[in-house]
């Protein structure tokens, strides 16, 4: 069992975090925060992440799933970040081919809207070109037939064909905890569920946090050389505690996403359309489901929970059932949803979705520094560029050169496998290997998907398991499942699980409800929660069941 990344071994982890300095403090356990943290510790520094909530639990789990090279940007001309973040999506996927899709993509053009075959044609040309597509990826411009015959719930009239391209779809959940224990693994001390209450300053200078563990309440002094502010949409909450927010701020937009089944939206391939009022649109099946999504609202409420309203649904289900007009769906079929929040650096005069994607860093007088803004796809890029300023800093103060990142190459917690080509080979063997240990081929094959090459520790604890398992009436998989994200993944509360670990809240939803009384109970034996502390995690996950399928 990893010491270092038990959800049962929290406590002990803070105790020795406030006994040391060190080199890095990264606030912040989404993407960009987990991205820094292993930039920052392979090259050398010594560094510390503390997260308020858990690992990737605001935006990092509720982006619509790609890791896109951002077609839509050179709509606003942004060619540079087109050019980045395209060429990143080769690296991420080399790196977590195991949480990275290769998804073709259909962006179907109308007579009158916003594209046309030859602005569709330029423009994918121009894309490929710029995000350094692969030869065997690159775009195709399909014929009318063509493109119904690839999607035969596309609306017909006026359909005049499409552009066909390659996007890659992620579990952005689980990247960001393969990030972490990737990290974790090269010598990080981290631990969610713990909130930056106030900096500590001598002589002006930010030299650590008072960070409380909000599941026990004690409080712990977490001391750094230097400290990064990577809390997604709370970066000017951290600003205007160290007294440092001024000149650009943020805006927050929501986006919203609806899953239905794939029996009731039977979506035969991925599809990027624009609606009537000239948004841009994802609709994607994965596992059995389709989602589609997303809505750019600005956004001024309650930023750690964030949920679909009636308006957000509507608005949805308007621009599906005008796409796919045979399918004629309502609030009914709605079976989940997510909302998540997009931390935009404030534009004067922009509507949401003209405000630049681009990432920004300001740096504090106290010493703070701060990256807001960005994308998913361009976690590790970000990560580089933190960490270069960070370098540059250390080796002032201390005469201490460091390497530059290692990270390009890198292959993250469970992608041990020898690269994307070695992928399917694994997967075969391994959910063959699942077989002979009693699962069915689909859960095997899910595992072995969701896992990478962990998913052998996974297997291992089902072997372990079978009567612990049995006592809890649970399958040996589930139990196996749960018990390798408390103990290697540092699940602290059954939401941990049921939405970040393993996406079931979103994508199965009737697997929550059938297993989370079992798996309530496991969690209340093992980390010893009183009566009130289930009852507010019960009511969590109880809540968190309810406002996926209800506005």
């Amino acid at each position: 069992m990893s010491i270092s990344f038990s959800g049962l071994r929290r406590n002990e982890l803070l105790h020795a975090m406030k006994e040391e300095v060190f080199d890095v403090l990264v606030i912040g356990g989404g993407i960009t925060g987990a991205g820094i943290a292993l930039d920052a510790q392979t090259r050398g520094m010594s560094t510390a992440l503390i997260e308020m909530q858990d690992y990737a639990a605001g935006t990092s789990s509720r982006s619509t799933k790609l890791v896109h090279g951002g077609l839509r940007y050179l709509k606003q001309f942004e060619v540079k970040m087109v050019a980045e973040v395209g060429k990143e999506r080769a690296v991420v996927y080399e790196n977590a081919a195991h949480v990275t899709t290769p998804e073709w993509m259909l962006l179907p053009f109308y007579k009158g809207g916003t594209f046309g075959a030859f602005s569709t044609s330029i423009g994918l040309r121009v894309y490929d070109f710029l995000a350094g597509v692969k030869r065997g990826e690159r775009r195709k411009m399909l014929t009318r037939e063509e493109t119904l015959r690839r999607e035969p719930l596309l609306k017909q009239d006026n359909l005049k064909g499409g552009g066909y391209y390659v996007e890659y779809r992620t579990d952005d959940a689980r990247l960001t905890i393969e990030v972490m224990k990737k990290a974790v693994e090269a010598g990080v001390k981290a631990v969610n569920y713990t909130k930056a209450n106030q900096f500590v300053y001598e002589n002006g200078k930010a030299v650590g946090v008072e960070a409380v563990d909000t599941i026990t309440g004690q409080t712990y002094t977490i001391r750094a050389r230097h400290i990064v502010n990577a809390t997604g949409p709370w970066v000017d909450t951290l600003r205007e505690l160290d007294k440092s927010k001024n000149g650009k701020a943020l805006r927050l937009t929501k986006g919203v996403h609806l899953v239905f089944d794939g029996e009731r939206f039977p979506l035969r391939q991925a599809i990027y359309f624009d609606t009537p009022d000239g948004r841009m649109v994802f609709a994607i099946p994965r596992d059995g489901k389709t989602y589609i999504g997303t809505t750019d609202t600005d956004y001024t409420a309650d930023i750690a929970y964030p949920t679909m309203t009636a308006e957000d649904r509507d608005y949805v289900l308007r621009a599906a059932n005008d796409i796919f007009p045979s399918l004629k769906l309502s609030a009914d079929d709605v079976e989940s949803s997510w909302a998540g929040l997009r931390p935009l650096i404030y534009q004067e005069g922009k509507s949401p979705s003209e405000i630049s994607r681009k990432d920004e860093i300001f740096h504090s007088p106290s010493g703070l520094l701060t990256i807001a803004g960005g994308k998913l796809t361009g976690y590790r890029k970000m990560g580089e560029t933190v960490t270069n300023l960070i370098a540059g800093k250390l080796q002032q103060e201390t005469g201490r050169s460091y390497p530059s990142s290692r990270t390009k190459t890198m292959a993250l917690s469970g992608g041990d496998f020898g690269g994307s080509a070695a992928f399917p080979e694994f997967v075969t063997q391994m959910t063959a290997e699942g077989v002979r240990l009693g699962l069915s081929t689909a859960v095997a094959q899910q595992l072995t998907t969701r896992y990478g090459t962990n998913v052998k520790a996974v297997y291992s604890r089902i072997l372990q398991s079978e009567q612990a398992a049995s006592a809890y009436e649970l399958p040996s998989y589930v139990y196996a499942s749960l018990m390798y994200a408390i103990e290697e993944e540092m699940v602290v509360k059954p939401v941990d699980f049921f939405v970040r670990r393993t996406g079931a809240l979103f994508f199965d939803i009737d697997w929550v409800h059938r297993w989370k009384e079992a798996v309530l109970r496991i969690m209340k034996e093992l980390f010893h929660y009183s009566e009130d502390q289930m009852a507010v995690m019960t009511a969590d996950l109880d809540k968190q069941l309810h406002d996926a399928k209800h506005a």
